[in-house]
């Protein structure tokens, strides 16, 4: 047999564990999220988390140390959407729109239904031992952001810190859209609510 063959193998073998890991975390994050949604944060435990995933308490426990680290992959896989995003901008986007148009594809990869999607943020927004982890994913989307602005911006000595200014006031933005969405019960479509906030935003700086 070739070292080719055997490599060929190799890789395949590899590919297959990959993709398992993946479908097995994908069900433990989705089992996670719809029951610290629906029963909290202190009221869940791990054995319910992995009994709805269909997956021993062990298995959870090698991939989630802890519970809050099944909420912390559901943001990164937003963490990664707005990322992508981001990249995929034309060079020539006005910041403005980049922030936009980076916030508002989070929006779809929340959950699979705008009921679940409103459960898990609030879920995330409003759990104090969540705290950290929401907050740590807003740094992420702002790190994000400004490298992206950063490219857009005119050459001066303040571009790297008016990047920053611009992604931390789309941040600002997108946390005051997800409050005011929470606050209605989502009646409100969020992405709605992200153009009328970042609009209001405008507004407010231009009467300065």
């Amino acid at each position: 047999m070739s070292d080719w063959v055997v490599a060929s193998d190799v890789a395949r073998n590899f590919s297959r564990r990959e993709e398992r890991r993946r479908q097995t975390q994908d069900a433990l994050i989705d089992a996670a999220m719809r029951l610290l949604s629906e029963k909290g944060f202190n009221k869940t435990t791990t054995d319910e988390i992995a009994a709805a995933a269909g997956i021993s308490r062990r298995t959870l426990f090698r991939h989630f140390p802890a519970k809050a680290d099944l909420v912390t992959a559901w943001t990164q896989q937003m963490t990664d959407v707005l990322t992508r995003r981001v990249n995929a901008c034309p060079a020539d986007m006005l910041p403005q729109a980049v922030i936009q148009v980076a916030l508002e594809a989070v929006v779809p990869y929340m959950a699979k239904t705008k009921e679940e999607a409103l459960a898990f943020v609030r879920l995330i927004e409003r759990t104090p031992e969540l705290r950290s982890v929401s907050l740590n994913k807003y740094a992420c989307w702002e790190d994000s952001l400004a490298a992206a602005l950063e490219q857009r911006m005119s050459e001066s000595g303040d571009r790297a810190l008016a990047a920053r200014v611009a992604a931390r006031s789309g941040i600002a933005a997108f946390r005051t859209a997800v409050d005011e969405w929470i606050s209605v019960k989502g009646r409100t479509d969020l992405v709605v609510l992200i153009q009328r906030v970042i609009m209001l935003q405008i507004a407010c700086f231009r009467e300065i």
